[in-house]
């Protein structure tokens, strides 16, 4: 017989898509299950509900007191996939959010950055230990950086929204710049974007901002579109179905009780993809060469939003960058192609349309001479990796 297993998920949210992936994944390469997909998470308030049938284990991304004791009382073996702190003898698998507050100073860093902020929630571990991440990171770079922490009501209201996005553009307007923002989740990121555009300060140019969690649609919405650290939800689920295996077939001592996963890294968008350069023909072209290379543009068509001549803008660009404004310009194609076979299943011909190619070749012939890899392989290679 068939181990009966209940998956409590709300399908609504990207990261448990990703996770229920990876269990699927695991499910698929070893012993087989009968799952049940509580799409709804009904299990997590209703005891009866999870009463109403035997099942041999649980793995929940909504875990809650009600939820523990009926399965505690019910003996059933319980994965929680919550970013909460730990429960005694649950199993827990979450995101290393101190890696992923590391990978977002270390995204500004790269980019020259010599100001930072950091922006989240005081009452929320997970939020709390992307930011101690985030500021170590710092640390260790010779950097200090500001925070902004504020009591998260539990629930985002208009009334709330609006109240922190004037205090947050008040914060951004003591702050130096340019200045490198990293939010502790996506949705805090926006208000910080919010805020910015408010006080009329420029995204990124003079504040450039970062999300984490990767909401991809909640990211492509915002303008401009917002930069995230993506976790491994898919390694996940993937680890979560391998624990309850274990669990299933009594072998608790073996188990890891609280497994960190760490994050696949930032997916740049054009709300931090910037580098801190003082130099304003620099930065307008570089401002127009983010917002326009996709379209197929020209050296000079820079120029003439630069406002500096060819040699000089080749100079400054050799000095602040060590590239050519063309070279910039493949970059951030190449950047967005990346992208695009990450998280898309679009033909490589759609994506050459969508990057500013006319002919499929000659972008394959770019990718490879900068990235080294043909984009057929980068993108097995990256999707075989997130589960996508």
């Amino acid at each position: 017989m068939k181990p009966q297993v209940l998956l409590v998920f709300l399908t609504r949210f990207e990261e448990s898509t990703a996770m229920l992936k990876g269990i699927a994944q695991y499910e698929r390469s070893h012993r087989p299950w009968a799952a049940f997909l509580d799409d709804e998470a009904r299990a997590e308030h209703d005891p009866q509900w999870l009463r109403s049938k035997k099942w041999h284990g649980v793995i929940s991304r909504h875990t809650t007191p009600a939820l523990l004791q009926s399965c505690a009382e019910l003996k059933i073996p319980l994965v929680d996939l919550n970013d909460t702190p730990l429960n005694p003898g649950v199993p827990k698998i979450r995101p290393d959010n101190t890696g992923i507050g590391h990978q977002g100073a270390e995204h500004f860093m790269e980019r020259g950055f010599r100001n930072f902020g950091f922006c989240g929630f005081s009452t929320d571990a997970w939020a709390c230990e992307r930011r101690d991440g985030f500021v170590e990171a710092l640390r260790l770079g010779g950097h200090g950086c500001e925070v902004f922490d504020v009591e998260y009501p539990g629930d985002l209201t208009p009334f709330w929204d609006a109240k922190q996005t004037t205090a947050l553009a008040a914060w951004l307007r003591r702050l130096p710049k340019p200045a490198g923002i990293m939010a502790c989740v996506d949705m805090r990121a926006l208000q910080v974007i919010a805020a910015a555009q408010t006080a009329g300060l420029l995204v990124p140019e003079e504040i450039s901002v970062i999300g984490a969690n990767n909401d991809t649609i909640r990211c492509e919405l915002a303008y401009p579109p917002l930069s995230s650290v993506a976790p491994n939800a898919f390694q996940s689920g993937y680890h979560a179905a391998e624990t309850l295996a274990l669990l299933m077939s009594g072998g608790k001592k073996d188990v890891v009780m609280d497994r960190r996963i760490e994050p696949l890294g930032v997916v740049t968008r054009q709300s931090s993809d910037i580098l801190a350069i003082d130099d304003k023909n620099v930065a307008a072209a570089l401002s127009y060469i983010r917002e326009h290379a996709c379209h197929g543009i020209s050296v000079e068509e820079v120029l003439k939003h630069a406002y500096a001549s060819r040699s000089q803008l080749e100079k400054k660009f050799r000095r602040h960058l060590g590239r050519s404004p063309q070279a910039e310009i493949r970059r951030v194609q190449v950047a967005k192609i990346r992208q695009l076979l990450f998280e898309t299943d679009f033909p490589l011909k759609k994506i050459a349309e969508l990057t500013g190619f006319e002919h499929v070749e000659y972008m394959c012939v770019v990718f490879k001479r900068i990235t080294g890899e043909a984009p057929g392989s980068y993108r097995k290679k990256v999707q075989t990796k997130s589960g996508n």
